[in-house]
C-alpha cells in the first residue's frame, strides 16, 4: 500500500435533528443529519401511504374489488360465466 493517499480516518457521532446520537467512524470529524432511523417515519412505523392520482381506487376498479368487503365480490363474479 502507498503511504499518504489514503484520508484520515476518527471516531465521531452522527448528531440527529432529534437529538440522537450514533457513533461511528468516518473520515469527517463532525456529522449533522436531519433525519435518522430513530425518527424516520419508514423505520418508526409511522408511515402513512399517500395516494397520488387516485391509484388505489383505480387498481379496485380495474379489478372489480371492494375496500370494505373484497370477499363478498367474488361470489358475484362466480355466477356471471361468459
Amino acid at each position: 500500500m502507498k503511504a499518504e493517499i489514503h484520508p484520515k480516518y476518527y471516531d465521531t457521532k452522527i448528531h440527529c435533528a432529534c437529538g440522537n446520537e450514533i457513533p461511528t467512524r468516518s473520515t469527517v470529524k463532525d456529522l449533522h443529519v436531519e433525519i435518522c432511523s430513530a425518527c424516520h417515519p419508514f423505520f418508526t412505523g409511522k408511515q402513512k401511504l399517500i395516494d397520488t392520482a387516485g391509484r388505489v381506487e383505480k387498481f379496485l376498479k380495474k379489478y372489480g374489488m371492494t375496500q370494505a368487503t373484497p370477499a363478498a365480490a367474488a361470489p358475484e363474479k362466480a355466477g356471471q360465466k361468459s
